[in-house]
Formats: C-alpha cells, sequence, structure tokens
C-alpha cells in the first residue's frame, strides 16, 4: 500500500501481484478506480468530478449511509461520503478504512446525533474487487439507517450494454434514462462491450440501477453532456431505514468479477 493523491484529495493505492490496482480517497472512502490484470479500467469516473473535497466524487462507488437519496429528513445520501475516514488497518492485498461520528464534520453531524463506527475493507483478488462494509451501533440506543455502494460501471456505449438476474426483468436491455429498483437476487451479471462483470452481494436487500439520460447528464453540473453514455450505476443496496440495535453490526458485501464473453 501506498500513499498518494487523487486530484488534490489523500488516497491510498494498491497493486496485486498480478497488476490488478486499486486506488481509494481518504474523501468518502471513495473507491475511485479499479484496474484489472489487464490494465483496464472497470469504473467510471467523471471528468468533470470535483475532486478537492467541496462536494461529493462524482462516479466510482460513492459510500451511501445513513440515508438513500432523500428517503429521509437528513443529508442526501448521507453524510459517509462527505466525510474524511482514516485508514485502520491493511494486509497484503486489502485495506479497511474507518468513520465514526466524531470524523463527521460539525455541520453534518448535527443531522446525525448518534454513535457509530463504519469500516470498510476493499480486498484485491484474482480478476476481481470485493467491498466488505460494516455498521456497528456504538451508542446506548438503537437508530435506524439505509445503505449502498454506489457502484459507477465503466461502459463502452450505455444502449448496448445488458444486464442478466433480475428476478422480474432479465435481460435488462438499457436505452433511455431509468432509476429503478429490484429485489435482490445474490447475483447479476452486465455485458459491457467486449467483457462481462458478475456482480454478487450479501447482506443488502435491493439492486438499484441508475443512469441519468441525456437529458439528466445535461442537468448535472459534475457531468459532461455526453458522459451518461459510458457508464450504468448498479448498486447493492438497502434503500429503505432498517433498525440496528445498540452494540449490533451489520455487514453487507458487494464483489465484482471480471471475465471476457
Amino acid at each position: 500500500m501506498k500513499m498518494v493523491t487523487f486530484g488534490q484529495l489523500p488516497a491510498v493505492c494498491m497493486t496485486a501481484p498480478d497488476g490488478a490496482e486499486m486506488t481509494i480517497a481518504l474523501y468518502g472512502a471513495h473507491l475511485a478506480s479499479w484496474k484489472t490484470a489487464d490494465g483496464r479500467e472497470r469504473l467510471f469516473m467523471s471528468d468533470r468530478s470535483p475532486r478537492d473535497g467541496s462536494a461529493a466524487i462524482r462516479g466510482g462507488v460513492p459510500v451511501i449511509f445513513p440515508q438513500f437519496s432523500t428517503r429521509g429528513t437528513g443529508q442526501r445520501h448521507g453524510v459517509a461520503r462527505l466525510s474524511h475516514w482514516r485508514v485502520a488497518d491493511s494486509g497484503d492485498g486489502w485495506v479497511e478504512l474507518a468513520l465514526n461520528q466524531d470524523d463527521v464534520p460539525p455541520t453534518l453531524a448535527a443531522g446525525w446525533p448518534h454513535a457509530f463506527a463504519l469500516t470498510l475493507r476493499f480486498t484485491l483478488r484474482a480478476d476481481a474487487i470485493e467491498m466488505r462494509f460494516t455498521v456497528t451501533n456504538s451508542g446506548s440506543a438503537p437508530f435506524d439507517f439505509a445503505a449502498a455502494l454506489h457502484t459507477y460501471y465503466a461502459v463502452e456505449d450505455f444502449t448496448q450494454t445488458v444486464l442478466e438476474g433480475l428476478p422480474d426483468e432479465s435481460p435488462l436491455h438499457f436505452g433511455p434514462k431509468l432509476d429503478n429498483i429490484y429485489a435482490a437476487p445474490p447475483a447479476l451479471t452486465l455485458h459491457a462491450g467486449a467483457g462481462k462483470l458478475q456482480l454478487q452481494q450479501q447482506g443488502f436487500t435491493e439492486w438499484v440501477v441508475w443512469n441519468p439520460g441525456a437529458e439528466g447528464a445535461a442537468a448535472l453540473s459534475d457531468m459532461a453532456d455526453d458522459e451518461w453514455q459510458r457508464f450504468v450505476c448498479v448498486e447493492p443496496a438497502r434503500v429503505d431505514k432498517q433498525e440496528l440495535a445498540a452494540g449490533a453490526t451489520w455487514t453487507g458485501s458487494h464483489t465484482i468479477t471480471a471475465g471476457l464473453l
């Protein structure tokens, strides 16, 4: 593991023996890049994304906690992606970042007055990456929370990308904008150009599939008008807040495996 920068943000970079590489910004515990051993970047990052901590990063894997979107009265998509995490531990091919209530900026902490501890462990495997997200209620009273790993996958052409494995709509052929929530089978297959990705999750309850389309991209200041064609978001999530008892822990994992068609 080595310390690097992502824009103006401190980040950690790790390279596996086979050449695979991941870069994680400490701001938001944000996976900014994952390259497989063939050197291919598997995640999308907007060219217009802020990289200085002034706003959430657009692309990669934003960490959603404790609220999904506007499904609550707190900060949209929560405070985790807007806070600076700490490197808690690392080993051969993995690194773990941590966040608790004391790390949250005061302007955001007022909207989330609970004691908590988060860890997010990233592990590089052969042609795969695993993200293991753990939430602990370290306070004396229960709290409700939602969570997601809002993964932006790089694709050659959004309109030619296909997702298989959804219970209600498989295969899903992409075209217009979409923002859909599906019950969570444990695994999906994303066909994107010359390759495919196997997506697996445990602990979450849904898959959220999103792309803003041309009109939506044009309305986003941190995305170029044509960038919607280069990604699709398929994210493991629990979109509705569920209770976590005092002293209890929840864990959700997401594993992405790359392969050829």
